[in-house]
């Protein structure tokens, strides 16, 4: 995949999440596509901001440009992911939303409702989050105004 060499992925999924992210990890690799899975390891009940906290700090500290996240309605892990200076996390249910998300709002966390969509519905949404390119222009500055100072 286009602007994807040399870059790792970074991945997190509470237990309502894991099952979804596993088909992702299957795709990822199957496409040669590096990524660090940084929980949770199982589809035991866990607290999905731990994970979100995460992926946060792996994006917000630079160690990663991008990440995919993983809950069941993708909503919880998303907000929790926000509260990181940085970060931009934004819930895609279809590959359309994840296109605007990347063009518009240069996310750099897609969260995906891991109850909600299929796993072909997952897979198209992330390629299409990994194969976006942020837009620019009037929405850069758009997307300087959100940090708060």
């Amino acid at each position: 995949m286009k602007n994807l060499e040399g870059k790792v992925i970074a991945l997190a999924s509470d237990h309502a999440g894991f099952a979804k992210k596993q088909v992702i990890k299957k795709f990822l690799s199957d496409n040669n596509i590096a990524f660090d899975d940084l929980g949770s390891y199982t589809d035991e009940s866990v607290d999905y901001p731990v994970f979100a906290h995460k992926i946060g700090d792996a994006i917000e500290s630079g160690k990663y440009e991008i990440g995919i996240s993983f809950c069941g309605s993708g909503q919880g892990i998303s907000i929790a992911a926000n509260k990181h200076q940085g970060v931009r996390s934004a819930v895609c249910w279809s590959p359309e939303i994840a296109a605007l998300a990347r063009q518009h709002n240069n996310a750099n966390i897609c969260a995906v409702p891991g109850r909600f969509v299929s796993d072909e519905e997952a897979i198209a949404i992330v390629t299409t989050f990994l194969t976006t390119d942020f837009e620019g222009g009037r929405h850069a500055r758009r997307v300087d105004l959100i940090p708060v100072k």
